[in-house]
């Protein structure tokens, strides 16, 4: 018994402690009291000073709290929330969660102010104010609108508004929008002239969260929001900004209020069978056609809307934010922010901000900034932002940032800035950074290939370069320049006999395939075209030579070469010019007549040299 009683003795005051202990842990936070004698303190201090008083944490968005303003409090044997009350002027409102206070501020409820006997007339009206739920601030510029109805308007710089709605339906609402706010719906009560309040929440952003902690407390390793409740401020949806409005048609065409209502209202998008406009704004769907995606629409001069399901047709132009599906034509053109699925026709332009699978054909210009899969069509330029999967055809140029799996055709540039799998033909220059098909133009260039380059000149960056110089049955001096692949490279020659009084020079073109036998051996069959120079440009002297050249490599950048040679030479020219060769070929080569018609001959040869690279 003795025992016990001095175990009870000396547990007695341990047990105190804990007990103690475990009532201040359960005790609510707000209501712990502490003593605060502040003067002429900055807010956030002060929040840390009780912090510290109370072995708490405080938690709060730093956009919300005025943390450099100055402050005085004394209390004595005070709650937090007493102290906090005064501090804030009941400004604002406090969750606990794990010993955490989180600070939030007060908002202003939505409301009807007040309601008078029904209306006799067809519409009835509603009148009010748009607020800031967090500051009680009235807001201007935010769209207010009937969503079934399709009626809307906007708030004045003092935040109010003023919609008539029909008397005839039985229900009705009324929903704010503002960007960086969340859309508040508010319920009004059909037939009645009422005035009423609608307060809308700002959007969480990304701001830093401020949390003061006690010191020496250990912090909680986690902390448990509520759930959402009637103070909760919703997560910040990401919505891609408007970009019709942003171009040039929609700069000059829409009005201010109509890019405000594009921005407030990035949420709401509605659905119906057909409308009808004379311009933007001026629509059988009212305020609210931008946000209204339509079967049919049929735009008298220009339309502005959310989007076409079936076919629109424009006088002018037709202005889509979204998708459009199957058929859209304008006399001048079409803007449309989403996808196009089928067929886009514009007297000018088109110009579409995602995808398109279908045709474009446009009199000036097409501009696609995602996929173009189908029929790319203009009478001057094509440009895609992303890929092209089909036919870009223009009579100047055409643009591909990403690979081309088809064909480019223009009348002078091509370009595709990766892969281009297929064909690029244009009548001037063609440009790809890796070939896979074939290019045909007067100046083809590709950073790599493994196609065929037909033109002029064809560089290929990481390919074949060769410089040959050898000499011939006719022509003392060659020198020419390959570029392209082993598949096909081209040829640019300059050759001359620089003889006294028997001058010749010659320039020309040819192409050629270099087929492998060995690391050391290759043969290369060519064709080569030349003008024959004899003092005289009035002359048409030309010869086509084939030759196939046996090349020995000696090093990886020299080699040397020989091989035979059969020639065709074509001329009109009978007057010798003084100072140059009278006779080509020359008198020791005995040449065989092809065609005395065409004054025609033709030989064989030899070429021997040597090659760099």
């Amino acid at each position: 018994m003795k025992n016990i009683v001095l175990l009870i003795r000396l547990c007695g005051p341990v047990l105190f402690v804990i007990i103690s202990c475990t009532a201040i842990q359960a005790q609510s936070v707000l209501d712990r009291r502490v003593s605060v004698d502040i003067s002429s303190q900055r807010l956030a201090r002060v929040l840390e000073l009780l912090s510290n008083k109370g072995n708490f944490y405080f938690s709060y968005n730093t956009n919300i709290i005025p943390r450099d303003s100055i402050v005085s409090c004394t209390a004595s044997d005070r709650t937090i929330r007493q102290i906090l009350d005064q501090l804030l002027k009941n400004k604002y409102t406090y969750l606990e969660n794990n010993n955490y206070i989180i600070l939030r501020r007060a908002v202003v409820q939505s409301s009807v102010i007040s309601n008078t006997t029904p209306s006799e007339e067809k519409l009835y009206t509603v009148t009010g104010f748009v607020m800031n739920a967090m500051t009680g601030e009235k807001m201007s510029e935010v769209s207010v609108y009937e969503k079934d109805r399709l009626i809307s308007t906007l708030t004045d710089d003092q935040g109010y508004f003023e919609i008539k709605l029909k008397s005839r339906f039985k229900t009705a609402s009324l929903t704010a929008s503002k960007a960086s706010f969340s859309d508040t719906t508010i319920t009004v009560q059909p037939r009645f002239n009422q005035q009423i309040i609608i307060a809308i929440i700002p959007e969480e952003t990304a701001a830093a969260t401020e949390t003061i902690s006690p010191v020496d407390f250990e912090r909680p390793e986690v902390i448990t929001i509520p759930a959402k409740d009637s103070f909760s401020v919703p997560e910040l949806v990401a919505i891609h900004g408007p970009q019709v409005e942003k171009t040039a048609a929609g700069k000059f065409l829409l009005s201010a209020k109509q890019k405000i209502q594009s921005i407030n209202l990035k949420r709401f998008f509605a659905d119906r069978p057909f409308q009808i406009s004379l311009l933007p704004g001026i629509s059988t769907q009212g305020k609210l056609t931008p946000q209204v995606s339509n079967k049919l629409s049929f735009n008298i001069l220009g339309g502005y809307t959310g989007g076409t399901k079936a076919f629109e047709l424009a006088g002018l132009f037709n202005i889509n934010k979204k998708d459009v599906r199957l058929a859209q034509i304008a006399g001048l053109f079409n803007v449309t922010g989403g996808k196009v699925d089928g067929a886009q026709i514009g007297g000018i332009n088109n110009t579409v901000f995602d995808n398109v699978t279908g045709a474009q054909i446009a009199g000036v210009n097409n501009y696609v900034q995602g996929e173009f899969t189908g029929w790319q069509i203009a009478g001057v330029y094509n440009h895609t932002t992303d890929s092209v999967r089909g036919l870009q055809l223009a009579g100047i140029s055409n643009f591909s940032r990403r690979y081309v799996f088809g064909a480019q055709i223009s009348g002078i540039l091509n370009v595709a800035k990766a892969d281009i799998e297929g064909a690029q033909v244009s009548g001037i220059f063609n440009y790809t950074k890796r070939l896979k098909g074939v290019q045909i133009g007067l100046i083809n260039v590709c950073d790599t290939s493994e196609g065929y380059s037909i033109g002029l000149v064809n560089l290929v960056f990481k390919g074949y370069h060769k410089f040959d110089f050898y000499t011939s049955e006719v022509l003392d001096l060659n020198a020419a320049f390959k570029t392209g692949n082993k598949k096909l490279y081209s040829i640019l020659l300059l050759s001359s006999t620089p003889k006294k009084d028997e001058k010749i020079y010659s320039l020309g073109y040819g192409m050629g395939h270099e087929i492998t036998f060995s690391k050391r051996i290759t043969l290369n069959p060519e064709i080569t075209s030349q003008y024959i120079y004899l003092g005289s440009w009035d002359y048409g002297n030309i010869m086509t030579r084939f030759t196939a050249h046996l090349h020995i490599n000696l090093g990886k950048y020299f080699s040397v070469f020989a091989g035979p040679s059969f020639s065709i030479y074509q001329s009109d020219q009978k007057t010798a010019v003084a100072g140059y060769a009278a006779f080509f070929p020359p008198k020791n080569i005995h040449p065989l007549t092809i065609s005395k018609e065409d004054n025609a001959v033709g030989w064989f040869g030899w070429n021997i040299g040597f090659s760099l690279f």
